[in-house]
């Protein structure tokens, strides 16, 4: 076959090298192509790893001989060289007689005097790898020859350098995705949560918010203990925030809520076919998080085997993917929360000691809503702002009755502030608008100031009708009675912060206009 035919085959090759996974398979046909016009017995294709060269396709009789055979630049000055120099080198008996010897010196019985070549194979900065052709045929390959592979091999270059190229594309699609996929830090999050620690009455949280803001300047791993419901990814999103990486993503895994078996490949990511299932690569929520903070929630509940890996991860600062045996580096920082005492954990063996000392850096307590009362009732009114905003038309605005205040500020909240948030969604339900009661709330009053406790399941708040024509003129009054309360608690004032507006959560623009159709000052 003519010169011209084979490089014919090898360009058309070169097409496939936009699809990386297929890289293997363009090597192999290109050095098969080469054989049409160079004769050999082995051409092996080697990557370079560091200073250390690895064979990734052969071909010719020779080739299952030499599989997994590597080449430490160390050992071969004169393949260095050709590195360096970026030409091919034919190398003749007296090359492979001193210390170097034969790179396949004790792995293939060549005749002394046969016929071998390295041909460097490089990119623009960079050095990728050789090949080298060797045939039993005594002698040396010519200079024209030589001529012809190293346009060969530029050729070869030109095909990795492209699969590299299309593999980073893929892998920053992938990330992007991932990351979209599994972000927490929605629009205004991490900014609501520093308002509302920030905004804490109580001397305790004040104490937690000084801890935070300390060490969220640093890259410390941090790990929140506090009940179920009491806050701990408002703090750990806090943390973000006020830290160097707020700029970056902020990332969470529950790690009670995935199944055992996927808990691995949520964190780490998986190639294409490492298990059932996985029809394609992931990068997973450490590589999401990268440049950000990662949050693991209830990590007491992550599996051992998963412990072990999480461990190595924090110690060597990279990943390795389910399925692969290439690791990743990752700049994250980790922040942990868990509601199970972790020391405990350890003695039981549910936790491993080593990856608790890792971790428990800076070890910050949350503590319970019970113990911080003075938050009760600002949280009740932001939420209830909140629901107001979000509230279809027809629904709202509300406000507590001065027992419903004594009711919340008395409940021992065991849920702590999700139960909170719940109870007053609840109310939002089945009060269409107006001035929210105990009973609204799902709780009961012993007495002015007494303890609140739940109201009796048997005998729950009906759900409202929806209004007929012939009650709009209530619910026009019941709207009145509102915003006067409103009103008559914010002294008359409408704008600003303490105003009757924002104690609606309406416009003032709005309130304005209604009070004027209801004839209110």
């Amino acid at each position: 076959m003519s010169t011209e035919a084979a490089f014919g085959d090898l360009s058309q090759l070169l097409s496939l090298a936009s699809a990386p996974e297929a890289l293997d398979l363009t090597l192999r046909h290109a050095l098969a192509a080469l054989a049409k016009v160079v004769p050999y017995d082995l051409a092996a294709l080697y990557e370079l790893h560091g200073d250390t060269l690895v064979l990734r396709v052969g071909e010719g009789r020779l080739a299952s001989k030499v599989r997994g055979h590597t080449l430490p630049l160390a050992r071969f000055p004169s393949i260095r060289r050709a590195l360096t120099v970026r030409q091919p080198m034919v190398l003749a008996q007296h090359d492979h007689e001193g210390d170097e010897g034969d790179p396949y010196d004790g792995v293939l019985d060549l005749p002394p005097g046969h016929s071998c070549m390295v041909i460097p194979l490089y990119g623009a900065d960079r050095a990728l790898g050789i090949i080298t052709l060797d045939s039993t045929v005594c002698g040396n390959y010519t200079e024209s020859t030589s001529t012809l592979c190293n346009v060969y091999g530029q050729l070869v270059s030109m095909a990795m350098v492209l699969a590299r190229q299309s593999a980073e594309v893929e892998t920053a699609r992938a990330l992007l995705e991932e990351q979209n996929r599994v972000l927490v830090d929605e629009a205004g999050g991490a900014e609501q949560a520093c308002r509302r620690l920030e905004a804490s009455e109580s001397p305790v949280m004040k104490g937690v918010v000084r801890l935070a803001k300390q060490v969220a300047v640093t890259d410390s791993y941090v790990v929140i203990h506090g009940e179920t419901g009491s806050g701990k990814e408002v703090l750990a999103q806090a943390i973000h925030a006020w830290s160097p990486r707020h700029k970056g993503p902020m990332v969470k895994l529950n790690c009670g809520a995935i199944p055992e078996n996927l808990v691995e490949s949520e964190l780490f990511g998986h190639v294409k076919g490492a298990f059932t299932g996985a029809v394609k690569s992931r990068p997973g929520r450490f590589l999401a998080a990268s440049g950000g903070t990662l949050f693991l929630d209830e990590i007491g509940d992550m599996p051992l085997a998963v412990q072990t890996k999480l461990l190595r991860t924090l110690q060597e600062k990279t990943v390795e993917p389910v399925g692969s045996d290439e690791v990743v580096p990752v700049d994250v920082r980790v922040i942990v929360a868990s509601h199970v005492d972790l020391e405990t954990a350890v003695r039981d063996g549910r936790f491993r000691e080593d990856l608790y000392y890792r971790l428990a850096v800076f070890p910050i307590e949350l503590p319970p809503l019970r113990e911080r009362r003075e938050d009760i009732l600002p949280l009740a009114w932001e939420h209830l702002r909140e629901l107001a905003m979000r509230a279809p038309h027809g629904r709202g605005p509300w406000i507590f009755t001065e027992e419903a205040k004594d009711a919340l500020k008395a409940e021992s909240w065991p849920g702590n502030v999700r139960q909170l948030v719940n109870a007053i969604e609840r109310a939002t339900i089945v009060k269409q608008a107006g001035a929210i009661d105990v009973g609204d709330l799902g709780l009961r009053l012993t007495g002015r100031g007494g303890r609140a406790s739940p109201a009796p399941r048997s005998a729950p708040p009906p759900m409202p009708a929806a209004p007929s024509p012939s009650s709009l003129a209530g619910l026009r009054d019941a709207e009145g009675t509102v915003i006067a309360q409103a009103l008559a608690s914010c002294s008359g004032k409408v704008y600003g912060k303490d105003g009757a507006a924002a104690l609606l959560g309406l416009p003032p623009t709005t309130l304005q206009s209604k009070m004027k159709k209801l004839g209110l000052r």
